[in-house]
């Protein structure tokens, strides 16, 4: 699904005229230049919507202990768990990739206004992971699964494109199609007899989707799998084109 979307930059009109007046009418700027023609600078966006084919979804443990070691120890032991859950529901070891370890001394604040320092409490470690998969129908049994294995952390899932570029390719067709067509307006309104392409150049955003908050202990141990709905994700791709007017 394509949704046609006109940016056009009224810095537009800068005429480039043998003369050397100044004018500026309704946001649009005439300057004097070449004696080569008015150059009509504009963009135009095309968004392409589609489901995604990917997603990725974050998951990892807090534990805390007396000490670092301790704390570490039990950490590594517990995401281990986690690592095989993921694996075991088909998820590659390439597709598992560390995203962040945190060591932490923890104290407590509460109840200290005595001029007594902060009791310590010990150290904490969160570990994350991000799982990339292709697997869209699955993502619910997963985070469920990851869940399962002690995930105490989870976040996502985002949803994308693993080719983004690929899923604009007909976007760049009609954008330059609506493009002459503009440009050709311009023309006929300003009294010229059409316009030459000078330049373009490309830019394009594609966004992952928010991700979902996930927090453990929603389900039941014999619940039905975790609903996931993906809906779809878009691209856009915006051109950014010269013209020069031609009398």
């Amino acid at each position: 699904m394509t949704k046609q979307m006109f940016a056009v930059m009224a810095t537009g009109l800068a005429l480039m005229a043998a003369t050397p007046a100044l004018a500026q009418q309704g946001g649009s700027t005439v300057t004097a230049a070449t004696t080569q023609g008015p150059i009509l600078t504009f963009s135009v966006s095309e968004e392409v919507r589609s489901r995604p084919d990917q997603a990725t979804v974050g998951a990892g443990v807090t534990t805390t202990a007396p000490t670092a070691v301790e704390s570490m120890r039990a950490n590594a032991a517990a995401m281990d768990k986690l690592i095989a859950a993921a694996k075991a529901r088909g998820i590659k070891a390439e597709d598992i990739q560390t995203s962040g370890i945190n060591l932490s001394p923890q104290y407590d604040y509460n109840n200290r206004g005595d001029g007594q320092p902060p009791r310590f409490l010990g150290y904490q470690v969160s570990n994350m992971v991000r799982v990339t998969t292709a697997k869209i129908a699955d993502i619910g049994p997963l985070l469920d699964a990851l869940v399962a294995a002690g995930g105490t952390n989870i976040d996502g899932p985002s949803f994308g494109m693993k080719d983004p570029d690929a899923q604009l390719v007909g976007a760049r067709g009609s954008a330059i199609k609506a493009a002459e067509a503009k440009a050709q307006d311009y023309a006929r309104l300003a009294g010229f007899r059409g316009v030459e392409l000078v330049s373009i150049s490309e830019g394009s955003f594609g966004g992952p989707q928010p991700p979902m908050p996930y927090a453990r202990g929603l389900m039941a141990a014999d619940a039905k799998a975790t609903p996931v709905e993906p809906g779809q994700v878009g691209n856009t791709l915006t051109l950014n084109f010269q013209y020069r007017l031609v009398k």
